[in-house]
């Protein structure tokens, strides 16, 4: 229950509601109480106890929690429905439309001093931002909301914590992305707050930055540890979720067939769930699993789909990754104008700050095209910008893979030392496989 108002209030409260009624102090008292000391309460000298506030409040046909909280009866509970109903629209609607329902929600949680409902509506504004591709508003959103629940359990605070490393990893701060999820499971498998659905969040979360950083060690130790917390979890959009991350470990150690179930189960949960980004994030995965595969024309068919999905829910960098993708197997496709056509007008939606990984990918794929067309002197300018986003970010493997295109242009171009040295810086981001350069690994949870 929430906490009541003091005495001062309280008394206004009274002598205010039982003026609107036309009620005298001894019409309000009788007959457990007297005129007195309805007069004292009124005068905010005495701390009602609860017995009496309930008496007064049945005497002035209103819910005790009003009458002690100044709150509407049930709000709290009418709230948190709402909650859910916005968070529903953002999963089947458009995320502005989402935006503005949270938006009232906080207004109206903040002028009730609602403090769960505060920071669950800026938990759902960082989300509808994440899918804008507001990185910078995700993040005060999801900062915000962790502050506001700052007195709570761990457990109750790692959805804000999760929102704010992905937001890192979007922004391609991939090292600060790994330290968020790293030290949030360090400190709850430390200290015995075991909470499987928390736990699962942050091990599903950590996978994609451990990824692009090359620790694939660490990525498929907690893609295990996220399959073994999976039956332990109610949350069936949680469980998809984790379906889909668990895949991408799967393909980059050559499971395609076990990736491949995983996404199926992710897919269907998500269909029977109406939750449609991260339905489209099954088919851009699919894509990438048939792409790595080799199946570019199922690849092409899915990430085709995904685009679609996501364009609809005006989510633009998740478009804009999807599309850099795309033009990869177009490319591979034989169709280099339709992808060179494509990266060019995604280019503008990504930067260092917004989908810098991707933007890399961007200007790598177009060092290629402009490679494979004899234009050198693009293709370096494409290849040296994408190193230095991937420089930026931290992503060890896409950055010893681009060292090798750039060192094998400038050798086929007589440029010896210059090919050596981008040889030996790729070499270089190959020296520690498995690590994030941040420590020893994470303390394991009781499995």
């Amino acid at each position: 229950m929430a906490e009541r108002d003091g005495p001062e209030i309280i008394g206004r409260r009274v002598q205010q509601l039982r003026t609107e009624r036309g009620l005298t102090q001894k019409q309000l008292a009788e007959p457990v109480y007297t005129p007195a000391y309805i007069s004292t309460l009124e005068a905010g000298r005495v701390r009602a106890s609860e017995p009496a506030l309930r008496h007064i409040a049945e005497r002035l046909g209103i819910a005790y929690e009003e009458l002690a909280t100044g709150r509407p009866a049930h709000l709290a509970t009418d709230l948190r429905l709402r909650l859910t109903d916005a968070q529903r629209t953002l999963a089947t609607g458009e995320a502005e439309v989402a935006a503005e329902q949270y938006t009232g929600l906080l207004a109206e949680a903040d002028a009730h001093g609602l403090v769960a409902e505060q920071a669950a509506a800026l938990l759902g504004l960082g989300e509808c931002a994440l899918e804008t591709g507001d990185l910078a508003t995700a993040r005060e959103r999801f900062e915000e909301s962790e502050r506001r629940t700052g007195d709570a359990p761990l457990p109750q605070r790692v959805p804000a914590v999760r929102g704010r490393a992905v937001s890192h990893y979007l922004a391609g701060e991939l090292r600060y992305a790994c330290y968020l999820f790293e030290s949030t499971l360090d400190e709850l498998n430390r200290t015995g707050l075991h909470d499987p659905d928390a736990l699962l969040l942050l091990y599903t979360g950590v996978i994609a930055p451990y990824m692009d950083m090359g620790a694939h060690a660490r990525a498929a130790q907690a893609a295990e540890f996220a399959l073994a917390l999976a039956p332990q979890v109610g949350d069936p959009a949680l469980v998809a979720r984790m379906h889909r991350s668990v895949a991408r470990t799967m393909i980059a150690e050559g499971r395609m067939a076990e990736a491949d179930v995983s996404l199926a189960k992710a897919a269907e949960l998500y269909r029977q769930l109406q939750i449609r980004t991260e339905l489209a994030n099954c088919h851009w995965m699919r894509g990438y699993l048939y792409a790595q595969n080799g199946e570019l024309e199922r690849a092409e068919s899915e990430l085709r789909e995904a685009q679609a999905m996501l364009s609809a829910k005006r989510a633009a960098l998740y478009t804009s990754q999807v599309a850099v993708e795309l033009a990869d197997v177009l490319h591979r496709r034989g169709k280099s104008d339709e992808a060179a056509g494509l990266l060019h007008g995604v280019l503008g939606d990504l930067s260092p700050e917004r989908g810098a990984v991707h933007s890399a990918g961007a200007h790598r794929l177009l060092g290629i095209i402009a490679e494979d067309a004899r234009d050198t002197e693009t293709a370096e300018e494409h290849y040296v910008r994408a190193m230095s986003l991937l420089e930026r970010a931290g992503a060890a493997g896409d950055l010893a893979d681009l060292c090798r295109l750039l060192g094998d242009l400038l050798r086929r171009t007589g440029r010896i030392e210059a090919a050596l040295d981008a040889y030996r810086t790729g070499l270089g981001h190959r020296t520690a496989p498995g690590t994030t350069t941040l420590g020893p690994a994470p303390a394991q949870p009781p499995l």
